[in-house]
């Protein structure tokens, strides 16, 4: 799959701004798991992600710092897969274990 831009916003803020957009984020992560971004969006972080640091000299008067989380998704279970995999409920009650035994029917019983 080819690489797709879900947002981007580049700005010009205040450096106490920028801090309190990084505490905003910590505090999205810590309290559901999900980064909210624009008008409506949301993306959910994993349990375990990839973190990366980057500090670099662009020239003699800019520099820059950039910060990159990454994590895998998990694949998505497929209708189709979900439709003929039987529950678990349903094999147990379908499939009697061998410690069990069928009941006698009256024909079967030893009469006295």
């Amino acid at each position: 799959m080819a690489r797709m831009d879900i947002y981007e916003d580049a700005r010009t803020v205040s450096r106490a701004d920028l801090a309190g957009w990084l505490r905003q984020l910590a505090n999205q992560l810590e309290s559901d798991g999900r980064v909210y971004y624009g008008a409506a969006g949301a993306v959910a972080v994993a349990d375990e992600v990839r973190c990366e640091l980057e500090i670099e000299r662009e020239s003699e008067t800019e520099l820059s710092v950039e910060i990159e989380f990454s994590w895998t998704v998990p694949a998505p279970v497929k209708a189709a897969e979900r439709e003929t995999e039987p529950a678990k409920d349903d094999e147990a009650a379908e499939e009697p274990t061998a410690e069990k035994k069928a009941e006698p029917t009256a024909e079967e019983t030893p009469q006295a």
